[in-house]
């Protein structure tokens, strides 16, 4: 049996394979932040999909952080019924699942929260000037902010948290030197710049049980003049590996970071790797010994396979793949081992941000479906 099958642990928790489905916003959720039915029918299709664990979708940790509508969150108790549901739900099909806990710092939409947004600096976007600077006062809220989310998730039944640290959202902004203009202890170095990422990492281990595990989602690099390079990022997995933390999934690129953008569109070029973060996750290999999670371009069976035979990665996630194809995993356990369908377009953006829920909107021609959200759910 191929490796992406064996059934691996993490801190308690037993994962049936090596496959993790990514955080991916899905535009699913009321507009106070809770799990409505049709996402939390997304969450059960992937489990009954067959991937090992999935992520959820970025959960705003307070209220400020919101990014963006029908963004699921986790701000407050009042939100732990609606979480409980979803993971009864998941765990009932015999799935595993774990939330990722979201600030948006200057990113965050006002409109939706009626705050100021803040971050390490005030941020230019290239079409004016966001936010403001964070006081040493915020950034003790929002660390706190933090270990409250992770447990009011491991309450509601969540089976690990992801802390959100890549992208540009707001701890990510702290360790990218591109956004983060600071000259006190929480800017300037690599190692101040990481300060809040660890410090937040240390604050949600001393709140929640010590089985329970911690992940986190770091940039390989930002793709942006003066940003995160994949220096810093090893330097800020090994002070997060100091930390405690349990497993570390790479990413890269920002909002503004362009084509190299997170969602990149198409396909790889003749002689580009299909991961788009391969070379550095090689070095991190080299480096940390922390479990990986690999995430962007992996479209093949294998590849998927070469990257974890190879030692290159420890799991496998998928985002796009399987808003197309939640049962992307089961076809390829069944031994159907063509590459994904998904296109790379990122179309499937598009509705969500109308407020339909993200669903591929590429015709299937043998189904004659699109990947709808909501359909054949349960």
């Amino acid at each position: 049996m191929s490796r992406l099958f064996e059934p691996t642990s993490i801190k308690n928790v037993v994962l049936t394979n090596r496959f993790i489905r990514s955080a991916t916003w899905e535009g699913l959720a009321s507009d106070d932040g809770s799990p409505t039915p049709m996402l939390i029918g997304m969450s059960a299709r992937l489990a009954q999909g067959g991937v090992g664990l999935i992520i959820t979708g970025h959960a705003y940790v307070s209220r400020e952080g919101q990014a963006g509508p029908w963004q699921l969150g986790v701000y407050s108790d009042g939100c732990i019924p609606g979480l409980a549901e979803m993971t009864r739900t998941i765990h009932a099909i015999g799935g595993k699942v774990a939330m990722q806990l979201a600030h948006a710092g200057s990113r965050a939409d006002s409109r939706l929260s009626g705050l100021e947004p803040k971050g390490p600096s005030v941020t230019d976007t290239g079409a004016g000037l966001v936010g403001r600077e964070m006081t040493r006062e915020d950034i003790e809220e929002v660390t706190a902010a933090f270990a409250d989310a992770a447990v009011r998730a491991r309450k509601a039944g969540f089976d690990a948290v992801q802390i959100h640290a890549a992208h540009g959202y707001l701890l990510s902004q702290f360790l990218s030197p591109f956004f983060n203009k600071r000259k006190d202890e929480y800017g300037s170095r690599i190692e101040n710049r990481a300060r809040l990422v660890v410090q937040v990492s240390r604050a949600i281990r001393k709140a929640v049980d010590a089985d329970f595990p911690v992940f986190i989602k770091l940039n390989s690099e930002d793709f942006l003049p003066g940003g995160i390079t994949v220096e810093d990022m090893l330097q800020t997995a090994t002070m997060l590996e100091e930390a405690g933390i349990d497993a570390i999934e790479m990413s890269g690129g920002t909002f503004l970071s362009g084509k190299n953008n997170p969602s990149r569109q198409g396909r790889p070029g003749s002689g580009e790797p299909e991961a788009y973060y391969e070379a550095a996750a090689r070095r991190y290999k080299e480096k940390i010994r922390v479990p990986l999670m690999l995430v962007g371009g992996i479209r093949t069976f294998e590849t998927a396979e070469k990257l974890v035979n190879e030692g290159v990665t420890d799991y496998i996630a998928l985002s796009r793949p399987l808003i197309r194809e939640p049962d992307l995993v089961n076809l390829w356990k069944s031994g159907d081992r063509r590459p994904a369908s998904c296109l790379s377009d990122s179309r499937c953006f598009k509705p969500a941000r109308e407020g339909q829920g993200i669903f591929c909107v590429v015709e299937d021609h043998d189904k004659g479906t699109t990947g709808k959200a909501g359909s054949s759910i349960y």
